[in-house]
C-alpha cells in the first residue's frame, strides 16, 4: 500500500451493516508512501492509523485526469 498526501483511506467495513469509512491521507510517515497515515476523518479529528488488509488507498488525481 503506497499514498501520498491528499489520498484517501477507504476503510471497508469489516461485518455486514457496517459502513465504510473514507477519510483524507494529511501526512505520510513511513518510506516510500507506505503506512502509517494520519489522516482527518469526515468530523475533523485526526488520528494516526496504521491500515489493514480491510483497507485500501484511492488517488483522486488520477481519476481526475482520466476524465
Amino acid at each position: 500500500m503506497q499514498a501520498v498526501i491528499g489520498d484517501r483511506l477507504h476503510l471497508h467495513g469489516r461485518e455486514v451493516g457496517t459502513p465504510d469509512h473514507i477519510c483524507e491521507i494529511i501526512e505520510v510517515r513511513g518510506v516510500d508512501g507506505t503506512p502509517p497515515y494520519v489522516v482527518r476523518h469526515g468530523d475533523g479529528h485526526v488520528t494516526m492509523v496504521f491500515p489493514g488488509p480491510d483497507a485500501s488507498v484511492e488517488h483522486p488525481r488520477e481519476s481526475a485526469s482520466m476524465t
